[in-house]
């Protein structure tokens, strides 16, 4: 149970670049201007949220298939690939 995938939500923000949510966790947020930078803090954020959880020892919420996700108009689904090992 190294590797984790979550679905996040990536919208697109009104003045340019995008934010963040995901549906399984929802105080994980954060926003990027591009969309290289937007999935590298989604990694960050999924990652912080995943440790402050374990480190409180609350269980990890099972991540939404991504077929079953409603997404607005002004956003798209990215799954999110964290390695528990490397954070």
């Amino acid at each position: 149970m190294n590797r984790l995938f979550y679905p996040a939500l990536f919208h697109k923000a009104e003045k340019g670049g995008f934010w963040i949510s995901f549906p399984d966790i929802p105080e994980c947020l954060t926003e990027g201007d591009n969309m290289d930078e937007a999935y590298n803090m989604a990694v960050d954020a999924l990652g912080l949220c995943l440790t402050d959880m374990e480190r409180n020892k609350i269980p990890f919420p099972v991540p939404s298939p991504v077929d079953q996700i409603t997404v607005d108009d002004d956003a798209f689904v990215v799954e999110i690939k964290l390695d528990m090992m490397m954070v």
